[in-house]
């Protein structure tokens, strides 16, 4: 048995990508609805989130095509998993949501107005968020919080650095450090300044006028986004027992971001030091938590631009430019 309201159209508007290159491979095409599955829920999707990996997804490329081997990810043409939105049907088994909740959280293919999600990938929308705003936290609130809380095992008192604070993930992961009660010292560029000093830190660097790895401080924790700087160098300015979080890719591009890994692995092997690179899992645990920071007003999705979705493609060759500050999100038109 399936519980559903009316849909008037069998068919709906998606970005799907065809080729590789740019964004230019994306395009606005009517393409068939998701048919409900068995403990799926089927979204009217109201606004989705870009992610780096959605720009990385066009553009192609050797890491990608080894990650979506190595990971046995089925093709999917159509970008996104970050979305928030209501639900429109359930399928058989679920019991957590019924047709016109206010959901967020993960599902493929969510540049699309309706997306099939796994009940487990979804919560309630917070109170307090839009659905612009909830739909910037999937990916990015995910990595800050896995890496901070589980990785890292912040606790008060502690020194957190957040090298790349003006991006998705940076700007969330600078609310939870203080959430999670650390002294957190957020390195970004001059543009993100005013941005960033609104969600808190302790310290901002501009890195354009100032080293981080110049200054003197001594870390418990580096959350590096930005990718820019050597393990070593990072390395230094932690404590023995430091740890070192890199969830940026390197910036040099293709081998040098798997070396990077590989030379972290060993590194973690023979040093006190631990240095981790970890790709975040999807939790409804995890999506609870996000959602009650929110709720209890100690994260801020924080979002740069707004597209329309008839402009999706923009949307993602903004974010391709490595110019975009905290999220980007595409709203339905």
């Amino acid at each position: 048995m399936v519980a559903t309201t009316a849909v008037a159209k069998e068919t709906m508007r998606a970005i799907v990508q065809e080729g590789y290159g740019s964004a230019d491979a994306l395009h606005l095409r009517e393409i068939p609805r998701p048919t409900l599955a068995e403990g799926r829920v089927l979204i009217r999707v109201r606004a989705a989130s870009v992610n780096a990996l959605d720009w990385h997804s066009v553009h192609g490329g050797l890491v990608i095509r080894v990650a979506s081997t190595l990971m046995r990810q089925k093709a999917e043409p159509v970008r996104g998993v970050d979305l928030a939105g209501v639900v429109e049907a359930i399928g058989v088994g679920v019991t957590r949501f019924a047709p016109g909740d206010e959901v967020f959280g993960n599902a493929p293919a969510s540049f699309a107005e309706y997306a099939l999600a796994r009940e487990q990938g979804l919560a309630p929308k917070p109170r307090n968020a839009s659905f612009e705003q909830a739909a910037a936290v999937g990916v990015a609130g995910r990595t800050a919080l896995q890496g901070l809380r589980d990785h890292a095992q912040v606790k008060p008192g502690q020194r957190v650095l957040v090298n790349g604070a003006g991006g998705g993930v940076g700007t969330f992961a600078v609310q939870i450090a203080k959430a999670l009660g650390a002294h957190v010292t957020a390195v970004t560029s001059t543009r993100n300044l005013e941005l960033i000093r609104s969600l808190g830190p302790d310290e901002v660097v501009d890195y354009t006028k100032e080293d981080f790895a110049q200054r003197g401080g001594r870390y418990d924790a580096i959350f590096d986004v930005a990718g820019n700087r050597s393990v070593s160098d990072m390395r230094r300015v932690l404590v023995p027992s430091g740890i070192l979080l890199l969830v940026g890719a390197d910036k040099r591009g293709g081998m040098a971001i798997f070396s990077r890994i590989g030379s972290a692995f060993v590194r973690s092997r023979i040093l006190k030091q631990r240095i981790v690179f970890f790709v975040a899992k999807t939790t409804l645990a995890d999506l609870v938590v996000l959602k009650e920071l929110i709720e209890e007003g100690k994260l801020r999705p924080a979002i740069d631009r707004t597209y329309p979705f008839s402009e999706a493609v923009e949307a993602v060759r903004y974010v391709g430019t490595g110019q975009a500050r905290a999220k980007v999100v595409i709203t339905m038109d």
